[in-house]
């Protein structure tokens, strides 16, 4: 009997946080009431608050939850292979992973709630970035400091280098899309800004 109000507590949170979710992406943390929650949900609202005692903490969970995901990418940032004759390859390969991960649609549109709600919440800002991005970034210099190691770059700075290479692949879509939308790019495109981002890092970097 307990194992089965506990399945079904857990699927009434899972629930309250995807209906949250979708609530915060459509109308905003301060646009979002939890009556709207509940609503969406299926939920009353005492059920919202009997698992979530307000909406910034709600907000804070949701926020944080997202980072999970940047677990694969990091196990596929520190995995590099050291192969001159395939780095410009590998390095493709990888820059596409980064883009595709990083510019889905919900990946995007929890951004950009983020850093309108930045003021208002500037720890949880700081901790979404830490625990994720700067994660990524953390390994990434590491990984990049092993090609060197190896004599396939030249890097001073390792975590500058892995910063460039971000930055290099990023920097268009990610800015297109905090203020346009969160437009979906094609196939094509995102071959083409992780093709020329590599051929622009190695420039600089080999």
């Amino acid at each position: 009997m307990e194992t089965s109000e506990q399945g079904r507590s857990a699927l009434k949170r899972r629930a309250i946080m995807e209906a949250a979710t979708s609530a915060f992406m459509n109308k905003g943390y301060s646009g979002t009431s939890m009556d709207d929650i509940a609503k969406l949900a299926a939920v009353s609202k005492q059920t919202v608050y009997k698992h979530f005692s307000d909406k910034e903490k709600l907000f804070a969970e949701i926020v944080l939850a997202t980072t999970d995901r940047i677990d694969g990418m990091i196990d596929t940032v520190a995995d590099i292979p050291a192969d001159a004759d395939t780095l410009e390859e590998n390095l493709t390969r990888l820059a596409h992973r980064f883009l595709t991960t990083l510019t889905q649609p919900q990946v995007l549109q929890l951004r950009r709630l983020v850093i309108a709600n930045a003021d208002t919440f500037p720890e949880l800002g700081a901790d979404w970035y830490e625990q994720g991005f700067e994660r990524v970034l953390a390994t990434l210099a590491t990984s990049l400091q092993h090609l060197a190691d190896r004599g396939l770059l030249r890097i001073d700075e390792p975590l500058l280098a892995a910063n460039h290479f971000s930055g290099l692949l990023l920097w268009i879509p990610v800015n297109k899309a905090m203020f346009h939308g969160s437009p979906q790019h094609t196939e094509a495109e995102l071959d083409h800004y992780a093709t020329a981002g590599v051929r622009a890092f190695l420039a600089a970097y080999r």
